[in-house]
């Protein structure tokens, strides 16, 4: 089969997947409007009560660590943030929206959602050590849906993804990408990234889940951003988070340090803050069940 027809039976299938709701088709016009507040935001997702709840669910899990329970969708706006319960509006709702995972899936969804969840975690951290406070919610959003074209190449080309993970011995390596790029022309990155446009997300998310196993940046794609996902990556499979025991971790570049601004000593204290992180990570896993 040519390459033009890979593509298209690539985008026939993400066709297949479910629009956004109609609620998280708001609260993304919601996050790109420079001039919505906390109000117009929790005023659409009251509006859908399953959502509503599983944002308390997480707000009160162990990842966030409040003493008292937050029992309303405002007080946890006060306490998490504004941009946070937008992060987390949209990140509940895409887990929500994609298939559930099939019988003859080669990996766990589980340890696709944990390692995701660690690298939001790594990126939101770098973002405040970086000075970038005020990107660490989207960064944190791109984190967690940085491997989604996994997700797409899991549930509908499963026995070839299967072959092409079974060739390649090594679920995270670099070789499953290029593997990936051989047979289906694009890699999970740029899949992902496909996926997330037809939901109108927000271009930099888009243009950074495509960069996930890439160097070379084009101009119109952050270079800061791409060595975060690429130094958050690593770490998170350093620390066996959501990956099998066969990851080898990989080293990160000095380019990537030099992109981002930090030094080896920042890399080890954002190790040892994931490592503290871990327990909350696997609540805030539990708390979207």
């Amino acid at each position: 089969m040519n390459e033009d027809r890979i593509v298209q039976r690539i985008y026939s299938k993400i066709e297949e997947i479910p629009t956004l709701s109609p609620i998280l088709q708001k609260i993304i016009s919601t996050v790109e409007d420079s001039s919505s507040d906390a109000r117009d935001l929790t005023d659409i997702i009251t509006n859908d009560i399953s959502l509503t709840s599983k944002i308390l669910k997480v707000s009160n899990s162990a990842y966030y660590g409040f003493q008292q329970k937050i029992g309303s969708l405002d007080r946890a706006v006060v306490l998490l943030g504004f941009n946070m319960i937008k992060s987390l509006a949209m990140s509940v709702g895409i887990i929500k929206t994609l298939p559930v995972q099939s019988k003859g899936s080669y990996f766990s969804r589980e340890r696709l959602w944990i390692h995701s969840l660690a690298v939001a975690t790594v990126m939101k951290h770098l973002a405040e050590t970086t000075g970038r406070k005020e990107d660490g919610d989207a960064l944190f959003v791109a984190g967690l849906l940085h491997d989604i074209g996994k997700v797409v190449l899991d549930q509908f080309f499963a026995e070839e993804y299967q072959q092409i993970l079974e060739e390649t011995g090594c679920l995270e390596s670099l070789s499953v990408c290029e593997a990936e790029i051989k047979h289906f022309a694009m890699d999970h990155g740029d899949i992902g990234s496909i996926l997330l446009k037809r939901w109108n997300f927000p271009s930099a998310i888009c243009d950074l889940v495509a960069m996930d196993h890439k160097s070379d940046v084009p101009e119109n794609v952050n270079a800061a951003d791409v060595a975060m996902l690429h130094i958050a990556d690593i770490l998170s499979k350093e620390a066996g988070m959501g990956v099998s025991e066969s990851i080898t971790s990989t080293e990160i570049l000095e380019s990537d340090l030099e992109a981002l601004g930090v030094n080896k000593s920042d890399i080890d204290s954002c190790r040892d803050y994931l490592t503290d992180a871990k327990d909350g990570i696997y609540s805030f896993y539990s708390s979207l069940g």
